[in-house]
C-alpha cells in the first residue's frame, strides 16, 4: 500500500480544467500498482473524462483487465496522450476523442466512433464533469448554471441514449455521482445539484433498461485528488482537501478504480440501480 499524502497540501492553483503534471503531489492512478486478471477481456468501453483523475485510473484498470477503450475528453491533449500510452502499454487499443460533451451531436459522435474503431460497445462510463466554486448565488451566472447541467447530466442522457442500441445483453453503464449528492457543498451549488440528479437518473434508467439486460449503476466518490481540485477550488480548500474525512485525506484516483471494474464485470450481474460510495468514511445514505 503506497504511503498516500495527507493534508496540508502545498499551495497551488491552476487554470481550468487543470493538468496532472502541474499537481503537487502528483496523483497516483495505479500506474505502478494495478494488476489485472482478465476480468474484462475483450470488452469495449467508452470513458468520458478519461484523460486524467478518476477517468485515467479507470482506463488503466480496464486496459489491464483486457478492455479496449475510447477516451473522451475536453481539450487536455497532453493528459489524454499519457492515458493513451498507459492503455497501449497494457496491450490494448486506445482511441482519443477530444470535444465538448455538452454538445448532443458530439455525444452521439463519441458512440459512433467507439463502435467503428473498437468494433462494438460493452461499457459506457459517464465520468466527465464540470465544477466551479462560488460564495453566493449572485455569483453564479446563467451560463455557468447551464454549462454545469449540460456537461454533468444532459450529456449522460445523450450518451446513454446513443449507446443503448449497441450495448445489448450484459451491457453496462456506470455514472459518476458524488458525496455531494447526499451532502451538498454550499460552495458547489450547481455541481452538487447535478450530482443528485445523476443518482436519480441512474436509478430510473436502471429500471428502464433492465428488460434489455443492461445494468446501470453509479459510483459516489468523496474527495479525490485530481486536476479539478486546484483548478476549481480556493487555496485554503485545496490545502486542506480531504481533511474532513475519517481517513483524514483525499483519495488517490487509483482507489476509485476497483468499484468501476467490479460493476463492469459479470460478477456484478445482479447489481443495477445501485450507488457505491467511496468516501473515506464520510456517511452516505
Amino acid at each position: 500500500m503506497p504511503d498516500d499524502p495527507t493534508p496540508p497540501y502545498p499551495e497551488q492553483q491552476q487554470p481550468m480544467p487543470g493538468r496532472t503534471d502541474a499537481m503537487n503531489p502528483r496523483p497516483d492512478h495505479g500506474e505502478d500498482s494495478y494488476k489485472g486478471s482478465g476480468r474484462l477481456q475483450g470488452k469495449r468501453a467508452i470513458i468520458t473524462g478519461g484523460d486524467s483523475g478518476i477517468g485515467r485510473a479507470v482506463a488503466i484498470a480496464y486496459a489491464r483487465e483486457g478492455a479496449d477503450i475510447l477516451i473522451a475528453y475536453l481539450n487536455e491533449d497532453d493528459d489524454a496522450r499519457e492515458t493513451q500510452r498507459l492503455v497501449e502499454e497494457a496491450g490494448r487499443k486506445a482511441v482519443l476523442v477530444p470535444g465538448d460533451i455538452s454538445n448532443p451531436d458530439h455525444c452521439r459522435s463519441i458512440v459512433d466512433k467507439a463502435v467503428a474503431e473498437l468494433g462494438g460497445l460493452d461499457i459506457l462510463v459517464n465520468n466527465a464533469a464540470h465544477q466551479a466554486s462560488f460564495e453566493d448565488i449572485d455569483d453564479i451566472s446563467d451560463e455557468e448554471w447551464q454549462l454545469t447541467f449540460a456537461t454533468n447530466i444532459h450529456a449522460m442522457f445523450y450518451l446513454a441514449k446513443a449507446a443503448v442500441p449497441h450495448l445489448g445483453k450484459a451491457g453496462v453503464i456506470i455514472n459518476t455521482t458524488s458525496i455531494n449528492a447526499d451532502q451538498p457543498s454550499e460552495h458547489l451549488l450547481a455541481y452538487a445539484t447535478t450530482k443528485g440528479a445523476i443518482q436519480n437518473f441512474t436509478m430510473g434508467l436502471a429500471q428502464m433498461l433492465a428488460d434489455k439486460g443492461i445494468r446501470v449503476n453509479c459510483v459516489a466518490p468523496g474527495p479525490v485528488w485530481t486536476p479539478l481540485i486546484p483548478s476549481t477550488m480556493p487555496p485554503e480548500a485545496v490545502k486542506n482537501f480531504g481533511k474532513n474525512t475519517p481517513i483524514g485525506r483525499a483519495a488517490q484516483p487509483r482507489e476509485l478504480a476497483p468499484p468501476y471494474v467490479m460493476l463492469a464485470t459479470d460478477e456484478a450481474s445482479y447489481i443495477t440501480g445501485a450507488t457505491v460510495p467511496v468516501t473515506g468514511g464520510r456517511p452516505f445514505i
